[in-house]
């Protein structure tokens, strides 16, 4: 037993050795037959690679909060409607590229909504990322300053998720408008965006400042956006 053990740590089959330990300490394999013994080693080590690969792309992605479709409240008083929320769990949105807008005052669960909608992004197996527009952008700043703004934009460009997040906090000036501009263009039919802000979306166009830019941008994120408005009071002030 020992010895089938050490083979499978030795081949790094972490998943069957975990099922197999399993197996023996509940003498079940006796109780097997062979097909049946190594089916269930086969699909103990399919949902290890699976949980790996999850809590890989979690950790990758950097999420505000640790969140959970499965913990959403559905309230039509408070703007989410589970059958949307339905539609986009399939995935369907990342596999065409679409955005996702969200929208609402402060503390109605916006970031909560994009970090969980994030998290069973990464369950699906795809890699996603989270930011902090405002963060985002100092990054873009100093990547500049480095000599390394190519590769951070093609870094985030692979994301098959980009979720920005507080997005309308501060006015954009002139190289942040360009370097948001640059992130949208890259994602722009080829891979998701979820952008959660404070303000309504009529109200992005100033946010961004200059005409041009901001009919660019807008251009390729409302056309084919799933809009979610989130109404009602802070949810702070219910804790």
């Amino acid at each position: 037993m020992e010895e089938i053990k050490s083979k499978f740590t030795q081949l790094r089959l972490h998943g069957m050795q975990q099922t197999w330990q399993a197996m023996t300490e509940t003498r079940k394999h006796h109780d097997l037959s062979l097909s049946e013994g190594l089916e269930m080693l086969l699909q103990g080590e399919e949902q290890y690679r699976t949980n790996n690969r999850f809590e890989r792309l979690r950790k990758n992605a950097k999420f505000r909060y640790r969140a959970s479709i499965e913990e959403l409240t559905y309230d039509s008083a408070r703007g989410l409607n589970k059958s949307q929320i339905t539609n986009l769990a399939t995935g369907e949105y990342i596999e065409k590229g679409e955005s996702v807008l969200v929208t609402g005052a402060t503390g109605c669960g916006k970031s909560f909504l994009a970090s969980a909608l994030g998290h069973h992004a990464c369950n699906q197996g795809y890699k996603v990322a989270y930011f902090n527009l405002q963060k985002l952008l100092i990054k873009t700043k100093m990547a500049r300053a480095e000599g390394t703004i190519n590769k951070f934009f093609d870094q985030l460009s692979k994301a098959h998720l980009l979720i920005l997040d507080d997005f309308g906090l501060t006015h954009l000036v002139a190289q942040q408008q360009m370097d948001f501009m640059e992130i949208i263009e890259d994602r722009h039919a080829r891979h998701a965006t979820i952008i959660a802000s404070q303000l309504p979306v009529a109200g992005w166009y100033d946010i961004i400042g200059e005409a041009t830019i901001a009919d660019a941008i807008l251009d390729r994120l409302v056309h084919t956006s799933h809009r979610l408005e989130l109404k009602g009071e802070s949810l702070r002030k219910k804790l």
